[in-house]
């Protein structure tokens, strides 16, 4: 435990426990995991996390607006350090992502069990030409996440998440006009804590499509999630696939070779709300060709 609220202190405390950690292990490599409960959303804010100066100024200052997360994420960066973010928040502010360091950085939020099916199952609708209208999601569950999640500020980090992942599977002119925004469907996520169901998460999902002459389909999938055996999976493949891409060199045309660094987007396939320095890509088949 990181004990004082001096946040820059706390960032000097974190790159330590790496070194030492790395030294008496006698290791090559350290990749940093992050699989604390859900912070809620970090606001981006100008001249606070917008900026790695600022960024660094801000955590001198011990603004609230720096989540434990991003402090964490630096000291990995800073450390030369495989960073990878299992939980939904916003950890990479601009700040981070803006960070001259080599560190690569992968998240958000492990992609376990709902929303690789959500995926998945929009994709095969939109790519078969059928017309989503709504989707609607609802979790409940009962351990120490979903307890976290009850707090309003910790569910929007979640929402977002569990929100933002069909987007880009929407994007078809074909069956959507984007000059109409009233087409595209209504999503909505729902999340409950129950403390009787511990590890297993049930999730219940509707999907209702438009079909051919205005006719309408309806698909209901329920699903039994034990959350972390889940996640345990997920953690171990993140880890061997992120070490594995800290061995990646590349190089353009006739300049020098280099390897990856900053935001990794290449190992969205096992995350929900992957981060990206293009266009985010959310179609599972898709995720998996890239690795």
């Amino acid at each position: 435990m990181l004990e004082g609220k001096n946040k820059f202190q706390h960032l000097e405390l974190i790159r330590n426990d790496i070194r030492k950690f790395k030294k008496d292990n006698e290791l090559n490599n350290v990749i940093v995991l992050w699989t604390a409960n859900t912070e809620r959303f970090a606001l981006e804010l100008p001249e606070v996390n917008d900026t790695f100066e600022n960024l660094m100024k801000s955590i001198k200052e011990n603004h609230p607006e720096i989540a434990p997360s991003t402090i964490f994420a630096l000291a990995a960066m800073q450390e030369n350090c495989v960073f990878i973010n299992g939980s939904p928040q916003n950890t990479f502010v601009k700040g981070i992502k803006d960070a001259p360091y080599p560190g690569l950085l992968i998240g958000n939020d492990f992609k376990t069990g709902q929303t690789k099916f959500k995926t998945s199952f929009i994709d095969f609708l939109t790519s078969a030409g059928i017309k989503p209208r709504s989707c609607v999601s609802y979790n409940h569950l009962g351990n120490n996440d979903g307890k976290n999640l009850a707090s309003e500020k910790q569910f929007k980090s979640k929402e977002t998440s569990k929100s933002e992942c069909i987007k880009d599977l929407l994007d078809n002119s074909l069956l959507y006009d984007p000059r109409k925004p009233e087409e595209y469907p209504d999503h909505t996520v729902v999340i409950k804590y129950v403390p009787n169901a511990g590890d297993s998460k049930k999730a219940i999902d509707e999907y209702t499509s438009e079909i051919f002459m205005g006719g309408e389909h309806t698909f209901v999938s329920y699903n039994v999630c034990e959350d972390s055996l889940l996640a345990a999976g997920i953690i171990i493949d993140l880890i061997v696939l992120s070490e594995l891409m800290t061995r990646i060199s590349f190089k353009r045309n006739n300049h020098d070779w280099q390897k990856l660094e900053g935001v990794c987007s290449f190992l969205g396939y096992l995350t929900k709300a992957p981060e990206s320095k293009g266009p985010v890509i959310n179609s599972l088949p898709r995720q998996r060709a890239c690795i």
